[in-house]
Parts: structure tokens; C-alpha cells; sequence
């Protein structure tokens, strides 16, 4: 899945599969639907079919998820639908990664947004996905809402700050036009391409402020995973010690071209998954 979709965490790879290794089989299974929906869209929209075309297809699973909750769902959804009655899965929820998607595929590529509409996106594409998983951890709805609000974001923010050069290569810059423009990045020049912002030599002080408000979004998961049943929050705990070492990462090594992708040595992400496994 490409990285700037933390849909479903699945950006994170081996540590989403981590993480949700160690759920309860039910509630594992319903996990890897919601993945498997997530996955789907996202090929869409970080597909290479024209523009149109994959709006068709993004309107097509609106249709889908539509047809689920209406009791006439597509066969190769009865598994999903089966997840959606048996967690109490939001309608809404779904339809905001559809539409979250569907911001990447519209005509002009996302570039230097401004913070609301990247606070939309980032909502659309990750917290959204996270008010379905919290239902599947059994969160109670204010503390699993919250918790879907702030984690969502911390994670896409540090996919972002992490994919920069990945994202440009694909004509996208997620780093919002205030941050740019308080590094003194003008933000017209990410008009003639984000590869140009990419390369800017003041990029790294327009990272840190994303980088600040995402370790916020962390600050506030943690204190809400505090007050929760600490079974319940195993998997979100995980995703978040992953991601925020991800950002710790990136920090310390700062964004200077030519950048190093950041991933966790395979044997720190065990370590993490097991100390929750067994905590």
C-alpha cells in the first residue's frame, strides 16, 4: 500500500500484521476485512488507470458498501458484511476512506494544502479507519472515537513526513502551504512540481513543524490509551510505539536531501509486539 495511506495502518506493512497478530481470532478476522477493504481502494487510487476511470471504480465500492448495509451485498462481500453486523461497523466510517481516496484521485494531484483540508484527508484516510478498529477492540464509543482522532493522525503525519520523496516521485506533497511558508519555501513552487519543494534546502524546518504536531496527536493517544482497559488497547498501542519510533527516527536524522527511508530493524518491531503480547 503506498505510504501516504495509513488506511487501515496498512501503510505499516509487517507491523499491522504485528499488531494484529496477537487479537483474539474474531476480532482478527474482522481486522483483515477491514484491511482487505482499505487495500482495495488505495490500489485504486495509487493506481495508474486514468482519472476517470478510477473515480468510476471508487464510485463503484460506494455502491458496494451501500449494497452491505442495505442487506443485497455484492458475494465477494458477504465476508465484510459479515464483520459490519457483527461489530456494528459505521456506514459513514467506510465512506470516508472511499472519500479520503478519492481526494488523491481528483484532477490536480494534492499539493501544499492548506492545514484543513490536510486535517480532512488525514481524517478521511486514517482516523476514520481507526473508529472501525476501535469497535473491533471493544473501545467504549467517546474513548475509541478520541483515540481514532489522535492516533489516525500521528500515524498519516508520520507517513508523510517519512514518504516524502516517494510521494513526490508520484506528483504529491502532503506538507501543508502554512508549514512550507513559515520555512520560507514559496509555496508557488509547488507548482512546478513537488520534487522542487523536495529538494528545497529549507524543507527540514517546514518537516519539524509537522513533526510537532504529530508528536501532539502521540501525546494525546497515549494519555486516552492510559485510561482505557489495557487489553483493548494492545494493537493500538503497538501501531503508535512503532510509528512514534518512525518520527523519533526521523527527527534525529532530520530531512536533508538525499534522504534515508526509515524502517524499524525487524527484531525492535518483535521486541515491541512481544512486550505487549505478554504485558
Amino acid at each position: 500500500m503506498h505510504g501516504t495511506h495509513a488506511g487501515a495502518a496498512a501503510s505499516a506493512g509487517s507491523s499491522f500484521h504485528a499488531a494484529l497478530r496477537i487479537l483474539p481470532a474474531a476480532q482478527r478476522q474482522a481486522m483483515f476485512e477491514i484491511y482487505a477493504f482499505c487495500r482495495a481502494v488505495d490500489d485504486i487510487a495509487d493506481g495508474d488507470a486514468p482519472h476517470a476511470q478510477r473515480l468510476a471504480a471508487l464510485e463503484a465500492w460506494r455502491d458496494d458498501i451501500a449494497a452491505c448495509y442495505a442487506g443485497t451485498p455484492p458475494p465477494a462481500l458477504q465476508p465484510l458484511c459479515a464483520q459490519i453486523r457483527a461489530f456494528h461497523l459505521q456506514q459513514q466510517d467506510f465512506l470516508a476512506v472511499i472519500d479520503g481516496m478519492t481526494m488523491d484521485v481528483v484532477e490536480q494531484d494534492i499539493r501544499a494544502p492548506d492545514a484543513a483540508t490536510l486535517d480532512l484527508y488525514c481524517d478521511r484516510v486514517a482516523s476514520a479507519v481507526g473508529r472501525l478498529a476501535v469497535r473491533v477492540f471493544g473501545l467504549e464509543e467517546t474513548c475509541g472515537i478520541a483515540l481514532a482522532h489522535h492516533l489516525g493522525r500521528a500515524l498519516q503525519l508520520t507517513n508523510i513526513l517519512r514518504d516524502i520523496d516517494e510521494d513526490a516521485a508520484i506528483g504529491r506533497l502532503y506538507l501543508p502551504a502554512q508549514a512550507l511558508a513559515a520555512a520560507g519555501i514559496p509555496v508557488g513552487l509547488a507548482a512546478d512540481g513537488p520534487q522542487a519543494v523536495a529538494a528545497h534546502p529549507a524543507l527540514g524546518q517546514a518537516c519539524a513543524l509537522l513533526a510537532h504536531e504529530a508528536q501532539g496527536h502521540y501525546d494525546q493517544a497515549y494519555a486516552i490509551m492510559a485510561r482505557c482497559p489495557a487489553r483493548q488497547v494492545r494493537s493500538p498501542r503497538i501501531m503508535a510505539e512503532v510509528y512514534h519510533r518512525i518520527l523519533a527516527r526521523l527527527r534525529t536524522q532530520g530531512w536533508r536531501a538525499p534522504r534515508q527511508r526509515v524502517r524499524l530493524p525487524r527484531a525492535q518491531l518483535l521486541w515491541i509486539v512481544l512486550r505487549h503480547a505478554i504485558g
